[in-house]
């Protein structure tokens, strides 16, 4: 049996190593000059135009980020149900009800008819998800937040560098969070980064994430510590000027699995998008389970079945609607290794796996 090819592989050398231990020797480990260089490097980088906050999650940058744009007990925030439950559980933890809505069939992405048919006069905001690293439709969206009169906010913890004709995933909204989690395009090792659209909701970002206070003993809001170290931040920042060739390495792979996959249905992509490939997720109609499987014992192949359980049917939400589309995503998405560790071999055996057994109906 060949070496098995893992669906995700974080990358982490010898600059972050070094970086760490230079945080070490300082002595300055928590929120100091590492956590504001990388706050200010992140939103240059990745071109945003705005303030960036860090945290010490991505969950944590939802749910501080809803809190700062005015969220609470009584509002009603729009939301896929087709994502990690840390979309809904950010709403739910300040109060608000999360509204699951159904995604179109080709992006995995909010749809932005299915949003509008949702708004009630409770409505406060509508939160897409930038979903695998594709950016979900924020013209459509956008415009429909501005006939209601209700905020836009961004879940793009799988989407950094994804621009939408030019324009980059988290310039769009009140805020947007990035995750920094280790299997994302790049990694602090643990944590989350928040764009904020004005200075009020930054302020407030940076209040919530320290017990509520900018200066020491004035707290002003009851707040939580969700604090980025200087550890992960040193981390984050080298990673920063990594990134963007391990992006165009997974946009290879991806390129090549397009032009090789048969058998099953490959990731479209909406035209004047930049797809960052997160993950490289593809239908598969039938028996997807027995296709993962073999992959895995036949030929050390691994692959991801992400939101077998859609949000809307998980013990803490239960919601009684109807969502056709998020149910066959459910039954039918495997996403195949796509990082940038991947060898030409490996990207080879893959193909050659896939195509072998999807046509055998495995």
């Amino acid at each position: 049996m060949p070496a098995f090819i893992p669906p995700a592989k974080p990358i982490i050398g010898a600059e972050e190593r070094a970086a760490v231990d230079r945080v070490l020797t300082s002595g300055m480990i928590a929120q100091g000059p590492e956590v504001a260089a990388f706050e200010r490097e992140f939103a240059e980088h990745f071109r945003l135009d705005r303030a960036c906050v860090a945290v010490n999650s991505g969950t944590s940058g939802l749910h501080l980020g809803l809190l700062a744009s005015g969220i609470g007990r009584g509002d009603e925030v729009i939301v896929p149900s087709f994502t990690f439950a840390a979309t809904a559980n950010s709403v739910a933890l300040t109060g608000a009800t999360p509204i699951f809505v159904d995604i179109e069939a080709d992006t995995f992405c909010l749809d932005p008819d299915r949003v509008e048919d949702a708004i009630t006069d409770r409505t406060a905001a509508v939160m897409p998800v930038h979903l695998y690293g594709h950016p979900a439709d924020m013209t459509g969206l956008q415009a429909v937040a501005d006939k209601h009169g209700i905020r836009l906010f961004e879940d793009a913890a799988q989407a950094h560098g994804a621009a939408i004709d030019g324009k980059p995933v988290g310039s769009f909204g009140t805020f947007a969070m990035f995750s920094l989690y280790p299997t994302k395009n790049m990694t602090s090792g643990e944590g989350g980064m928040v764009s904020a659209a004005d200075a009020e909701v930054e302020r407030l970002l940076r209040l919530y994430r320290n017990q509520g206070m900018e200066r020491q003993y004035e707290n002003e809001v009851v707040g939580l510590n969700n604090r980025m170290t200087d550890i992960h931040a040193a981390i984050g920042r080298v990673q920063l000027t990594k990134v963007d060739a391990w992006t165009e390495q997974r946009r290879r792979n991806a390129a090549f699995l397009d032009a090789n996959l048969d058998h099953v249905v490959t990731p479209p992509v909406r035209k004047g998008v930049r797809h960052v490939y997160h993950q490289y997720t593809v239908r598969v109609p039938e028996d997807r389970d027995g296709l993962a499987a073999a992959l895995r014992d036949e030929y050390a192949v691994g692959s991801g079945m992400f939101y077998p359980i859609p949000n809307h049917r998980l013990a803490p939400f239960q919601a009684p609607v109807d969502l056709p589309e998020t149910e066959r995503a459910a039954r039918e998405c495997l996403s195949l290794p796509v990082h940038p560790s991947l060898s030409e071999a490996d990207l080879e055996r893959i193909v050659d796996a896939v195509n072998t057994l999807a046509k055998a109906g495995a």
